[in-house]
């Protein structure tokens, strides 16, 4: 059984506030360099995941496992972050 103490929910606290600190820092900082995060690309991507799970379905009933061609690739790291 693990005790939570108030030295530990204190260390917790400390540390989350930290993170917080750092993220606000970071984005200052990529927007100051003309970078910003892409909101909508995340509602973009789920929709076309979504697509291509359901095609990936639809060739999985229809031409077997071995004939199946699913590309599971959904979120592409360097269009979430983009330049201004």
């Amino acid at each position: 059984m693990t005790i939570i103490t108030s030295g530990n929910m204190f260390s917790a606290i400390k540390s989350i506030i930290w993170i917080i600190i750092t993220f606000f820092i970071i984005y200052f900082i990529m927007s100051f360099l003309g970078y910003g995060i892409n909101t909508q690309y995340f509602t973009y991507s789920k929709k076309q995941c979504e697509i291509k799970l359901k095609s990936c379905s639809n060739d999985l009933l229809h031409k077997g496992i071995d004939n199946a061609n699913c590309n599971f690739k959904c979120v592409n790291p360097k269009l979430i972050i983009k330049k201004k």
